[in-house]
């Protein structure tokens, strides 16, 4: 049998990345500029969640999105309706941003007159979750008819998260989907994360969720 040499690569990338993320977080703290990492499948709201947060606290941060997706600029053209500084990063196919990925989109945006910058991560539950992106915070949205056993079935997600945003509260009725199930599982995994259940539609939640967020804004920039 011939000897060959194995490489862990999975590892090593993940060790790599890890310490250049950590990097990345102490560079935009020096520079007082609040990174958050929003994640979720596709369809869960994730854009609209987005515009109805940038509305409510525009006033009050200069605000910047980084809007990534395999292909299209759907959603930038969207957030570019809000006023928001925007830039859509096209990630070539791969199904999720590392933290140089999130280096170079933050060097394209500029951080010399932004506070908040969020990026809009890849849609998926799977890939975003394994790569530390430099964030300050990571948050997530599950959306209603998604199901509550989501936290079974991506336990990484949510125990990477520090806040859960339960969208789409306006349908409970059509589904069969129990928040206060769905918490005690997202806690199980994560016992600091903070659960808001919203609509993004109707705005119902909404304040509070930018309440959790500007008090983190204005922690994390201090």
């Amino acid at each position: 049998m011939d000897k060959f040499k194995v490489i862990e690569i999975k590892q090593s990338v993940f060790e790599d990345n890890d310490a250049d993320a950590n990097r990345l977080r102490e560079e935009l703290r020096q520079e007082n500029t609040f990174l958050l990492n929003l994640m979720s499948s596709p369809g869960s709201g994730k854009t609209t969640t987005l515009t109805k947060t940038i509305n409510e606290l525009k006033d009050e941060f200069r605000i910047g999105v980084m809007e990534a997706d395999i292909d299209s600029d759907v959603d930038a053209q969207t957030i570019s309706s809000t006023g928001a500084k925007v830039i859509q990063l096209h990630t070539g196919g791969m199904c999720h941003l590392d933290a140089d990925m999130t280096r170079q989109g933050i060097k394209e945006l500029g951080t010399e007159n932004v506070d908040l910058v969020i990026l809009e991560n890849v849609g998926n539950l799977v890939c975003p979750a394994e790569f530390d992106t430099g964030s300050t915070k990571n948050a997530m949205i599950l959306s209603v008819p998604e199901g509550d056993d989501k936290p079974l079935k991506y336990p990484l997600m949510f125990s990477i998260c520090d806040v859960l945003l339960i969208n789409k509260i306006d349908v409970l009725e059509y589904f069969d989907f129990n928040i206060d199930l769905c918490t005690q599982r997202a806690k199980k995994l994560n016992p600091n994360i903070k659960v808001i259940p919203i609509s993004a539609r109707t705005g119902e939640g909404v304040s509070e969720w930018t309440d959790w967020l500007r008090k983190q804004v204005k922690e994390g920039v201090k």
